[in-house]
C-alpha cells in the first residue's frame, strides 16, 4: 500500500497484479505461564474494525467461544488513512481502555520504527499499550486452542481433530482463491491481471458451491473455523465485491448453495449479529479512493434476503453447534445498530 502526501492510501499498482504483504507480527498468546505473552484474563484487548473481513473473523470467534469477559474489544471506525485505523467512534476519538487515538500508537509503543501497514485485527497488551500480534489467522486459532479454560460452556469445537487435515486444505483454498481472490480482482493494475484473478476467483467459488451441495457446512454437520473464514467474504460479496471489486460474473444470490449457506450462517448467533453492512460499505467505497475516486457509497443492494428461509437445516440436518449451544445475547455496547443490519430492509 503506497501513500501520497495527504496520507491517502493507494492500493493499485499500475500494470501489476495485487500481492498482499503477509509479514505480520507473529507473536502468540499461549497457555503457558512462562510464555512471553501468557493467557491472562483481562490483560489483552482485541482491536477489530467491523468493516474489515479479517477482523470480523476474530469478533465472530470471540463471541462463539464466549471470550467477551476475558478479552475486551476495541472497535475503530470504518474509514482510515494510510497511517492508521482510528477510534473515531469512541467519545473524544480515544479508545476508552488504551487511551489512544490511533492503532498506530500501539504498534509504535512496541516497534518505534514499525515499517509496515497498521492492520486489524490486532491484539494489544493493555498494561504496556504495546501491540502483541496482528497475525489474523493465528489469533482465531489461538482463541480456540489456548483460551480453552475461559471458553463458555457449550462453546463449539472450531478445530475438530478428526477434520483438521481436510479443514486446513479447504482453508488454504478459501484464503488464496476467495478471501484474497476478491482483492486480487479489485486491486489489479492491468486488464490481464484482473481477468486472471477473476477466473481464479470464480473457479474457486464454483468448487465450494459444489462442496456445499453435499453438506450443510464446509466440514459436515457443524460449524468450524473454515466456515468463519468463508463467511466474512461471502457477507461482503454483493454489497462490495460484486461492484466495487468488479467480481461480477454473478452475485452471491445467484449461487444456490453458497447463498443458502451464507444465509444459514448469517441467521446463526455469532455470525450475522457481528455484521455491520453500513460500515462495510463505508470502508471500501470511501477508503479505496484510487478504485472509487468519488467516494460515493451505494444505497443498495437490498439486504432483506439475508433473513429469508435457507432450507439447509431440513435439506441436510445437522446443527451449527452440534452438541453445544448457541452464544447468548450480544454483549451490551457491542450490538450492531439495527439500521446497519439486514433487518433494516425488511418491510
Amino acid at each position: 500500500m503506497a501513500e501520497d502526501t495527504d496520507h491517502t492510501p493507494s492500493y493499485v499498482a499500475t500494470g501489476q497484479e495485487f500481492k498482499r504483504d503477509t509479514n505480520y507480527i507473529d507473536d502468540r498468546i499461549l497457555n503457558d505461564a512462562d510464555a512471553q505473552w501468557p493467557v491472562e484474563p483481562g490483560r489483552y484487548r482485541l482491536i477489530a474494525a467491523r468493516a474489515c473481513p479479517w477482523a470480523n473473523r476474530t469478533i465472530i470467534v470471540r463471541r462463539l467461544l464466549g471470550l467477551e469477559d476475558v478479552i475486551s474489544l476495541g472497535m475503530p471506525g470504518p474509514t482510515h488513512d494510510a497511517r492508521s485505523w482510528t477510534f473515531d467512534l469512541d467519545p473524544g476519538g480515544v479508545d476508552p481502555v488504551l487511551g489512544i487515538e490511533r492503532l498506530q500508537q500501539a504498534f509504535f509503543a512496541r516497534f518505534p520504527d514499525y515499517p509496515r501497514g497498521i492492520t486489524v485485527p490486532a491484539v494489544v497488551d493493555v498494561p504496556t499499550g504495546a501491540v502483541v500480534t496482528n497475525d489474523f489467522p493465528q489469533i482465531t486459532e489461538d482463541f480456540s486452542t489456548q483460551w480453552t479454560a475461559y471458553q463458555r460452556e457449550g462453546a463449539p469445537n472450531l478445530w475438530p481433530a478428526e477434520s483438521r487435515q481436510e479443514m486446513e486444505k479447504v482453508m488454504r483454498l478459501i484464503y488464496t482463491e476467495i478471501n484474497n481472490g476478491v482483492y486480487r480482482c479489485g486491486f489489479a493494475g492491468s486488464q490481464e491481471a484482473y481477468e486472471a484473478a477473476f477466473d481464479r476467483l470464480f473457479t474457486a467459488l464454483d468448487t465450494i458451491e459444489d462442496r456445499l451441495g453435499r453438506s450443510r457446512f464446509l466440514m459436515g454437520e457443524t460449524i468450524t473455523e473454515a466456515d468463519v473464514r468463508l463467511f466474512t467474504t461471502l457477507v461482503r460479496f454483493d454489497p462490495v465485491y460484486f461492484g466495487h471489486f468488479k467480481c461480477n460474473r454473478q452475485p452471491l444470490t445467484a449461487f444456490e448453495n453458497l447463498w443458502g449457506y451464507a444465509r444459514d450462517l448469517y441467521q446463526t448467533p455469532g455470525f450475522g449479529d457481528t455484521v455491520d453492512f453500513a460500515q462495510i460499505k463505508q470502508h471500501y467505497y470511501i477508503v479505496h479512493r484510487d478504485v472509487n475516486p468519488t467516494q460515493i457509497v451505494p444505497k443498495g443492494p437490498d439486504l432483506s434476503g439475508w433473513l429469508s428461509d435457507h432450507g439447509r437445516d431440513t435439506r441436510f440436518g445437522g446443527s451449527p453447534f452440534g452438541d453445544g449451544t448457541a452464544p447468548g445475547p450480544v454483549r451490551p455496547g457491542e450490538e450492531v445498530p439495527t439500521a446497519h443490519t439486514a433487518a433494516a430492509w425488511v418491510q
